[in-house]
């Protein structure tokens, strides 16, 4: 969950190349963030030796910063830097990667845990090594440091990365033979290759300005950057052929335009990328819709709100095909592996593609034989190159860490599975159309009062309730997960029919409780929790295409059957924005997230 970059070539500005290759990776965590790099020359004095590292660090968020520190002096041809989501040690200065090693000729960035942290620690401490940091990380540098003694960098940067445990990737920087060395085994590392310079990142996002040449580092690789290219395996070293691959893959920088953030302008983005799905993706519908009619045990796996589009996808087609489809949180998909064979397909939900909970299983999956599916929106990510096959959502790219886009594109390709199953593809097109449509309204500035009002309402309460049944509880679940992510209110989803088993004793006078209630086989059912709840003081906000007089509050959303699924989430994605904002909050980067999640 963290962001790693670095630099080594001919170029003269390493240290500002790795700050703006930091600033696009910054959604894979912004707790602090830092850059070291070598020194060959400066405007100003600096105390150093070019055989010494130059590092800054600082706490927060760098993609609002402008590059004018010390290190935009400098005259560097080596650097690397690090966007930290804090896993051990607080979140500080010293904490903030990169760290070095005693001679400070060694810097290293990390993404992952190292589980044996403590005991390495122990032991180089006894032997002299000085800590200045909390963190795992730390143990590196001086791993290295100790392993130079005897033997070469190449050789010590392996030998300490093979004392590792857990799932890691490294990246050390060498001042003094001006080189870099990755390893990773778990959290991914990608190598762009221009004709006068490695760059080394996180992902793709990171490196697509520069060069279409890349090596996607597969586990238990080593990779020595300097004049030339090296491709080392683990545990012991011997070399490898470089697989460099050509990718037809240019970033989308995407910026606010005229919204405030992020958040509200993805909201807004929506109606477009539900109509290119319907008008665009024939063709990889139908091929995966054989997929699944030959599988004999179809699974939908995701995290957070992947999963929840997941068990979406699991109640229609229940409903619309009569398809039983088994779906699990992907952390805990590893204790139900035991019924994967060769004759199952796994269709893996991710909007990041590096989602670690995801890939975990999905490596168990395929040992068992398993064919794997991907939906993601990152080209190139590890689900993407480990999946059978793949559907791009093609949302552009989702800057703010609540997603919400994607959400509604992963719905859309599920619709059109359902749809294809049953041989009504053309159907399931024009119920996305009219979905876009309503989105479309929704999102007009009349429709907009009232989500705002009820939005200042919810502020004043400490727990936020949300029910549904059948595919509505996925919108509970989402709906609560977008109001806790960015507005820090505790928001709990729960089916209708399980209220009565517990939950309803919380409910108390004022007490505010979100229902959907489509116009569907679980009205009548809904209403009647939604009754129970008023009876005891809640406050009722419906959802639905028919006002009740159960409801307190309305927000009406029009009745399009099989596709109120998609629209009826858009209230709820509006009013976590505008509650976060009323909290003063910043919704497009919420505290203790990040956009890709790459640790256990």
């Amino acid at each position: 969950m963290c962001g790693i970059f670095g630099y080594v070539g001919k170029k003269n500005n390493a240290s500002q190349i790795t700050f703006e290759g930091l600033k696009l990776l910054e959604y894979r965590g912004y707790d602090s963030w830092g850059i070291a790099a070598k020194v060959e020359s400066s405007k100003f004095k600096v105390q150093s030796s070019s055989s010494k590292f130059i590092v800054e660090k600082h706490i927060g968020k760098i993609g609002d910063i402008n590059f004018n520190s010390q290190l935009s002096t400098l005259n560097s041809q080596l650097s690397i830097g690090h966007t930290r989501w804090a896993t051990h040690g607080g979140v500080t200065v010293e904490n903030a990667h990169p760290h070095l090693d005693c001679t400070k000729s060694i810097a290293v960035v990390h993404n992952g845990i190292i589980e044996n942290f403590q005991e390495l620690k122990e032991e180089l401490s006894q032997k002299g090594h000085k800590f200045l940091s909390g963190t795992d990380t730390e143990v590196v540098p001086h791993l290295i440091e100790g392993f130079q003694k005897k033997e070469g960098f190449a050789s010590s940067v392996k030998d300490a990365f093979n004392k590792l445990k857990g799932l890691n990737a490294i990246v050390v920087a060498n001042a003094k033979s001006s080189e870099i060395i990755a390893a990773k085994n778990g959290s991914p590392l990608v190598v762009g290759i221009d004709k006068n310079a490695f760059i080394i990142a996180s992902d793709l996002i990171g490196i697509s300005d520069y060069t279409n040449r890349v090596i996607f580092l597969k586990d238990n690789q080593m990779v020595i950057l300097g004049k030339k290219i090296k491709l080392l395996s683990l545990p012991k070293g011997n070399r490898l052929k470089e697989n460099i691959e050509k990718i037809n893959f240019k970033f989308e920088k995407s910026n606010k335009g005229n919204f405030e953030h992020f958040m509200i302008k993805e909201i807004y983005e929506q109606p477009g990328i539900i109509r290119n799905i319907a008008k665009n993706y024939s063709g990889k519908i139908k091929k995966l819709s054989k997929l699944m009619e030959k599988a004999k045990g179809t699974f939908f796996i995701g995290a957070g709100t992947a999963y929840n589009a997941a068990l979406a996808g699991a109640y229609l087609f229940s409903r619309v095909s009569k398809k039983h489809i088994n779906t699990s949180v992907a952390s805990e998909f590893n204790y139900l592996e035991h019924f994967l064979n060769r004759e199952s397909l796994v269709i893996a939900l991710s909007q990041s593609g590096e989602t670690i909970d995801v890939i975990e299983p999905l490596n168990r999956a395929k040992k068992r034989g398993s064919k794997i599916v991907g939906i993601t929106n990152a080209v190139g990510s590890s689900i993407y190159r480990m999946a059978d096959f793949n559907i791009l959502l093609n949302a552009g790219t989702e800057t703010a860490v609540a997603s919400t886009k994607t959400y509604t594109a992963k719905l859309s390709i599920i619709l059109l599975l359902v749809f294809s199953i049953i041989n009504k593809l053309k159907d399931g097109k024009e119920t996305l159309l009219k979905v876009s449509d309503e989105i479309e309204r929704l999102l007009k500035k009349e429709n907009l009062k009232k989500i705002k009002d009820i939005s200042r309402s919810l502020n004043n309460s400490d727990t936020i309730y949300i029910i549904g049944r059948g595919v509505s509880y996925s919108s509970a679940l989402e709906g609560a997960l977008k109001i806790k992510e960015v507005s820090y209110k505790y928001c709990e989803g729960l089916a209708g029919g399980e209220l009565k088993h517990g939950p309803i004793a919380l409910i108390q006078k004022g007490s505010p409780c979100i229902v959907f209630a489509p116009n569907d086989e679980t009205y009548e059912s809904i209403i009647s929790n939604a009754i129970e709840v008023k009876s005891r003081g809640g406050m009722i906000i419906g959802v639905s295409p028919k006002n009740s007089k159960a409801f307190d509050e309305w927000i009406k959303v029009e009745d399009l059957s099989d596709g109120t699924f998609i629209t009826q989430i858009i209230p709820l994605q509006l009013l976590s924005y505008y509650l976060a904002i009323e909290r003063g909050l910043d919704p497009d980067k919420p505290r203790n997230l990040a956009k890709s999640v790459t640790v256990k």
